[in-house]
């Protein structure tokens, strides 16, 4: 069986530097054998892929991209704390908020991608209960934030 950073290297996903924080705020904390990440925003490079509303600016399809972009982020903090994803015992949940217009609700559908690539890179360990919230803004009108909480050998 593959380990996770075999599996990301498979499918050409590089973990980079973990992104900063742009707030006053850790990104990441540990208490016994649970580590929390922060809220996540889709950053590539310190950017935003991208501004807006889910069903207005922002299409579900690229909102469920961002949300692939988000998870990334997070192995990348999780690994730059443990030293490696091996020590990862299960994803335990997920919450996103996702900016949407009035009328748009599917939400579940943006965090399916989430959801779907955490499973494949962890296979039942990457399975989680969740939250998926509609927001009407996010910081840098984000469209997407995520929080993650796993359980850690």
């Amino acid at each position: 069986m593959m380990s996770p950073e075999e599996k990301l290297k498979e499918l050409g996903i590089e973990l980079l530097e973990a992104p900063n924080p742009l707030g006053s705020y850790i990104p990441i904390l540990s208490t016994g054998n649970l580590v929390f990440l922060s809220g996540i925003l889709p950053l590539i490079q310190g950017r935003l892929t991208r501004q807006g509303k889910v069903g207005k600016e922002v299409s579900l399809d690229e909102a469920r991209e961002d949300a692939r972009v988000v998870t990334v982020n997070a192995l990348s903090i999780l690994k730059n704390h443990l030293g490696n994803l091996n020590k990862v015992k299960r994803c335990i949940k997920v919450t996103g908020y996702i900016a949407s217009e009035p009328n748009f609700t599917e939400q579940p559908k943006v965090l399916n991608a989430a959801s779907d690539f955490l499973f494949e890179i962890f296979g039942e360990k990457g399975r989680h209960v969740r939250s998926a919230i509609g927001v009407n803004v996010l910081p840098f009108n984000s469209p997407i934030e995520m929080e993650f909480i796993f359980e850690v050998s």
